[in-house]
This record gives structure tokens, C-alpha cells and sequence, in this order.
């Protein structure tokens, strides 16, 4: 199948030619972006030097949209809504990586981004272990946001089940400088952020509401998330860690079971029996959740651990693509994790 991705410059531009470089099925044809049009892919990008033979063009989205057979929009928000109705004239199915569809709601999303120019376009919210039948019939999928990702799956199967307080759940996550993107700002500079830890968005971050919506279908009633981002000095991953408080006396032993018949045929969340760590998943698909509980069997902590750019984006978003092609859901994503 042909591929395209618009927004060629980027950190989850060049982890999706990483990944679609060796994926059997596709074809690389488009390397667009407006930033660095008429360079060579493997100039911004030196690690694909010898992999990627593309030159960056400025996009003409409703051409891309006729030619292409997939297009990947690795924009910001408030960019896909208006290039992503362009494309959806032509035949090619869309995975979006920006926040732009991810809400079923466009008043939840004016309110925590911009105005929505392209309201009526609706896409199915591509967390394949929670939607997957929805992805494998949709023209465009909205790609979760990367600490949604791995607060979802991790609070998945006890918030399914309504085993914990749905309306006080903690969670606080650490994030690689990678997250914020290519572009050098100063709060990912390396002297300010090296030897530095930071909390940012504490009670307001734009995720939260996304984390509410999902997990409130799983439960099917209305869930209330308390989260707080914390910027950390590594490149790639996130470490999410849910404080959730349990209706009824659980053992560490029940919570694992119950969370390894929930995921038992993903293939790529791992349920271990000790804590995640980031370097266990860095460059992989993988999501790995872990779970402790205290000595009265009323508070349980849940930790999973992603690769932001990875599961978190651009992999996420070929399992998407392999789903909505009818594709074997790991192709392309069987490379084990970097450690160390």
C-alpha cells in the first residue's frame, strides 16, 4: 500500500519512517511538511541515511488524498481539522496524530483547544485494545495522546469492572523531553533540564478530559481523573503511575489475574509481576503495567510504562493502520525494546 506522512519534520514524522521502513506492506511515496520543504529526509533525519530516499514537498493534501492509500497527519492540533477534509475527498483512509478528533464531544474539545473548524468529520479513537472493531472499518482514526495511552490501559480492566472510586483517581506521570517535539523550546533545553525535574499543566494539562471520556465508555458512567504531568531529563518514554482507591478488600494476586485475562490476547501489553520501567519498553510497541497494593488491601497502585514516541504515537499508529487494512496488527512492530 501506498503511505504518506505530512509532517516530515518531527519526532513522530521520523519515528513513522522508522517503522514504515521495514513494514512489508507499504510503500513510502510522500514525505511532506512545510518546515525543511525541498530537503532531503535523510538530511533532517541523519539516522535514515541509506533507509529513506524521499525529498520533503509541501503538501497538497487533496492530490495526497487521491494518491495515497494511507496518510498519516503527524500535525499539531488545529492543523489536521483543516487538512484532514482535504484528504478525506480522495480514497485514502486517515490516521491522525494531532487531538483534533479524539472527542466525541466538540464542546469538551473548544474548551481545552481551539474552535473546531471540522466539526462534523468524526473519527473512531484509535486504542486498538479497547476499539479495535471500530479501527478496522474506519476511514479515519484519531490517535490517542501519548499519557492517555498509558493511563487507559492502565486502569482499564478495574475501571471496566467499576472496582475502584470512579470519581477519585490520581494519576501522576513522568515524560521524556521528547514529548514536547522537535522545535527547542526552554523548558526542554539540556542545561535547564538535565539535572532538573518539573511538574507543568498540574490540575489543567489538555488530557485529562480525554482520559475522562475513555474511561468513562469503559465504565460506562462518568469517571473523574486528578492528573499532573512531570517533565523528567530522559529522551523517550512515560512512566504513568494511578492511585486508585478499591470498593472492596483486593489481593496484589486477584488484581493480576483479573488484569491478565482482560489483556490476554494484546499483543502488545505485558502484565508483569513487578514495577514497569521505562528502559524495559523504550523503541518498542510495548505497554507493560505493573500493580501494587497496600497492606489493607484498600489502595492499589497501577504503573505502566510506553515509549511516548512509540506506543504512544507512531506505533501506535501502524497498529492502526495494520487494523484498518486488514493487516497482521503486529506488522512492522516486532522489534523487542532498546535496554540499555
Amino acid at each position: 500500500m501506498k503511505a504518506a506522512v505530512i509532517g516530515a519534520s518531527g519526532y513522530t514524522g521520523e519515528e513513522l519512517f522508522r517503522i514504515l521502513a521495514v513494514h512489508p506492506n507499504v510503500k513510502i511515496e510522500g514525505a511532506h511538511a512545510i518546515r525543511n520543504a525541498g530537503r532531503e529526509v535523510s538530511e533532517v533525519h541523519p539516522n535514515l541515511r541509506g533507509i529513506i530516499d524521499l525529498r520533503i514537498t509541501k503538501p497538497d493534501y487533496e492530490k495526497i488524498g487521491k494518491t495515497a492509500d494511507i496518510v498519516f497527519t503527524a500535525v499539531p492540533h488545529k492543523v489536521a481539522m483543516k487538512i484532514v477534509p482535504k484528504i478525506l475527498r480522495g480514497k485514502a483512509k486517515v490516521v491522525d496524530l494531532s487531538a483534533d478528533y479524539r472527542f466525541d464531544d466538540v464542546e469538551i474539545y473548544e474548551r481545552h483547544y481551539v474552535r473546531h473548524e471540522s466539526p462534523k468529520i468524526k473519527g473512531v479513537y484509535g486504542l486498538p485494545e479497547i476499539h479495535r472493531d471500530g479501527i478496522r472499518s474506519a476511514r479515519l482514526v484519531a490517535n490517542p495522546g501519548c499519557f492517555p495511552t498509558a493511563a487507559i490501559l492502565s486502569l482499564a480492566p478495574l475501571v471496566r469492572y467499576r472496582l475502584i472510586d470512579l470519581r477519585h483517581i490520581v494519576i501522576d506521570a513522568k515524560t521524556g523531553t521528547s514529548g514536547a517535539g522537535a522545535i527547542p523550546s526552554e523548558a526542554t533545553h539540556h542545561p535547564l533540564i538535565g539535572s532538573n525535574v518539573r511538574a507543568y499543566a498540574a490540575t489543567s494539562h489538555r488530557h485529562s478530559p480525554e482520559i475522562d471520556q475513555e474511561l468513562g465508555k469503559l465504565a460506562r458512567k462518568q469517571v473523574k481523573v486528578h492528573f499532573t504531568p512531570h517533565l523528567v531529563p530522559i529522551v523517550r518514554g512515560i512512566l504513568s503511575t494511578a492511585h486508585v482507591f478499591l470498593k472492596k478488600r483486593m489481593r496484589k494476586g486477584e488484581i493480576l489475574n483479573l488484569y491478565r485475562n482482560f489483556y490476554a490476547h494484546e499483543p502488545f501489553v505485558r502484565v508483569v509481576d513487578g514495577l514497569p520501567e521505562v528502559n524495559f519498553v523504550v523503541g518498542s510497541n510495548y505497554c507493560d503495567i505493573g500493580i501494587e497494593v497496600d497492606a489493607d488491601g484498600e489502595r492499589a497502585v497501577v504503573v505502566s510504562a510506553i515509549d511516548n514516541l512509540t506506543k504512544g504515537a507512531s506505533g501506535q499508529a501502524v497498529q492502526n493502520m495494520n487494523l484498518m487494512f486488514g493487516i497482521d496488527e503486529i506488522e512492522g512492530l516486532r522489534a523487542p525494546p532498546q535496554r540499555p
